[in-house]
């Protein structure tokens, strides 16, 4: 019975406590991603593309393959998703969160679009750097 007693006190201690703190840094990375939401679904491309890296090497690649750049994804989420009908209710599933080294995160997520035109979902995989002390995202791979 002791030892019954010891063995669940050694598997409560070492069992993930969900009030123990988050990462600070996931928690910025949450928080970034909550913004991105926010822009998105008050029809904000610009507000949504502050999250990324403003940058000729921002990487996203989508199902028409790989754009180079902050202005030409920009320009390509204007082409695809014309006004606020188009760009409807954006949610996100946060799956993974993955440190790397540096100040480098890799996060994989699910995202969902509500719109009265069709409805539209699929995952991400995000590549996120801390540049000048924000969290950008540097390379985005949405399907």
């Amino acid at each position: 019975m002791r030892s019954l007693v010891i063995i669940i006190a050694l598997i409560s201690i070492s069992a993930v406590n969900p009030l123990r703190a988050q990462d600070p840094e996931v928690t910025r990375i949450k928080a970034l991603m909550d913004a991105q939401l926010k822009a998105w679904n008050a029809g904000n491309l610009e507000g949504f593309m502050d999250t990324y890296w403003k940058s000729d090497s921002l990487l996203f690649i989508g199902k028409k393959g790989l754009t180079y750049g902050w202005q030409a994804t920009l320009d390509n989420y204007r082409k695809s998703y014309p006004g606020k009908e188009g760009m409807g209710t954006l949610a996100f599933n946060l799956l993974e969160f993955k440190k790397l080294p540096g100040d480098t995160y890799f996060v994989v997520g699910q995202w969902s679009l509500t719109r009265t035109i069709s409805n539209l979902s699929g995952h991400f995989s995000i590549l996120l750097r801390k540049i000048s002390g924000e969290w950008k995202i540097v390379a985005d791979h949405s399907s």
